[in-house]
């Protein structure tokens, strides 16, 4: 699905078609990802009872337009962009970069959004400056890096189990190629905007102390990236706060417990519509 506005920004459905009357999921992707981290979340729960879009951001994937730089310029783009799609009841999700996003993309459009699961998020979330160097200086050693630290220790190797759950899939190298391919795909540049947007945003907990729905976090045990404690200022900063918490998990946790992380999005998606439905 094509939202068609400047720049035209690129949907997946979870393999069902989109309906505006129903209660919309929105994902939200990390640096240097897209839609596909979410396919195995965004599927389910467009098989029960949810209309999704997760989204391509600007100048990522099939989405149109260089990648944007800054946290809010990205929210401003899609706040753009969804109304086009007619759904009124929203669930925002977002990983890493995306939570960010997500809280900027609350504050924009207040009447719809209904809930927000902010998973991997931070407050602020820095980036070392070794790293940021990196990510506009040697993007291949950038993403060497990011993909150890994204991933828990026992699975650090690219060549061994549980980095290999199963014949022909390798957590590790399938994060790395696709963000070989987003570099391919949409620029070399895509990796410094992103990372360097994350660095620089500083509006976290005023946007979550200005949250008007419940807020799920979801944090991983083992996150380098973004370590747990990192999302506590957001969580004091919520009215309504939900933890949940994935031992074992790293930064990568969709991929890693992605059925964890599937139970706690249908968990709260299935809260906080049916809140707006009894009230």
């Amino acid at each position: 699905m094509d939202l068609t506005v400047t720049p035209r920004l690129y949907a997946y459905t979870g393999g069902k078609q989109f309906d505006a009357a129903l209660p919309t999921v929105v994902f939200l992707h990390g640096g240097e990802h897209d839609h596909s981290v979410w396919v195995l979340q965004s599927r389910y729960l467009a098989h029960h009872g949810y209309s999704v879009l997760a989204l391509d951001l600007p100048g990522h994937g099939r989405s149109t337009g260089p990648a944007l730089k800054t946290i809010e310029a990205i929210a401003d783009s899609i706040a753009g962009a969804l109304p086009e799609c007619g759904a009124e009841r929203l669930l925002l999700v977002g990983h890493s970069m995306g939570s960010l996003v997500a809280l900027e993309l609350a504050a924009r459009l207040t009447e719809r959004v209904l809930g927000v699961a902010l998973i991997a998020t931070a407050a602020p979330m820095r980036v070392s400056d070794a790293l940021l160097q990196a990510t506009e200086g040697a993007p291949a050693t950038a993403m060497q890096m990011i993909n150890v630290w994204s991933h828990s220790a026992s699975i650090a190797a690219f060549d061994r189990k549980p980095s290999n759950p199963g014949p022909g899939f390798c957590n590790v190298w399938q994060n790395l190629r696709l963000m070989q391919r987003i570099a391919q795909r949409n620029g070399a540049d895509v990796l410094h905007a992103d990372f360097a947007a994350c660095n620089a945003y500083l509006h976290g907990v005023p946007a979550a102390a200005q949250l008007a729905c419940p807020a799920l976090f979801i944090v991983a045990a083992s996150d380098a990236m973004t370590p747990a404690r990192a999302a506590q200022p957001l969580i004091g900063a919520c009215s309504d706060a939900t933890v949940v918490t994935l031992p074992g998990a790293a930064h990568s946790l969709m991929a890693e417990n992605p059925d964890a992380v599937r139970e706690a999005l249908a968990r709260f998606a299935a809260r906080v519509f049916e809140r707006v439905a009894s009230g």
